[in-house]
């Protein structure tokens, strides 16, 4: 089996090896990882494209800092724009109004028996935004919903792994990046173990 792994960044790539998946950091933000998505998909052919990091965690999520997750789906989070009465993401636009709807994108290459939680995420440009609707949400990136889209539109079989490192908290600055990838990179690998048994 062929398996690449994109990496937001160098330090969430950084524990990893493992000469037989190719690895790839893709850069932060919703159109890096979109860029980096296809052209992993062309360039590499792989039979799966794991999307693999942090992530910030919601505090109603049933969660804690360093838990491991499977993204069961994504949506654009600050996609939209602001009215009088607040902000207005783009799914909740009313029919008549022409503009193209983005509803979450779900993944549906979840194994069956999933090893790890499976977390509802938003994807965003600003990370911790306050006028975002985060009642069912459990945890926020700033990559996902572009890898989603992109997979799903090349039919390339994709999965998505989240190690908690903070709460979406303003001030908040308890983030545990280290001990976060250090479980992002253990729980990597037992997922390609999964994936090649």
């Amino acid at each position: 089996m062929k398996i690449t792994v994109l990496f937001p960044t160098k330090t969430e790539a950084s524990l990893f090896h493992d000469e037989t998946v190719t690895s790839i950091v893709s850069g932060v933000g919703l159109t890096a990882t979109a860029v980096a998505t296809l052209r992993a998909i062309q360039q590499q052919q792989p039979d799966v494209l794991i999307l693999a990091g942090i992530a910030g965690m919601y505090t109603h999520a049933p969660f804690k800092i360093g838990d491991v997750l499977l993204v069961k789906s994504e949506v654009e989070g600050d996609l939209g724009f602001f009215t009088p009465t607040g902000f207005v993401h783009m799914a909740h636009l009313p029919l008549e109004m022409d503009f193209e709807r983005r509803h979450t994108l779900h993944c549906p290459y979840l194994p069956e028996n999933p090893p790890f939680p499976l977390a509802r995420s938003a994807s965003l440009n600003a990370a911790m935004a306050a006028f975002i609707d985060t009642s069912e949400l459990d945890i926020e990136n700033m990559e996902g919903a572009a890898f989603f889209h992109v997979c799903q539109q090349e039919n390339q079989r994709f999965l998505e792994l989240r190690a908690v490192s903070n709460l979406v908290k303003i001030g908040d600055d308890q983030w545990d990046m280290q001990g976060s990838v250090r479980a992002m990179t253990d729980g990597l690998h037992q997922l390609i173990a999964l994936l090649r048994n």
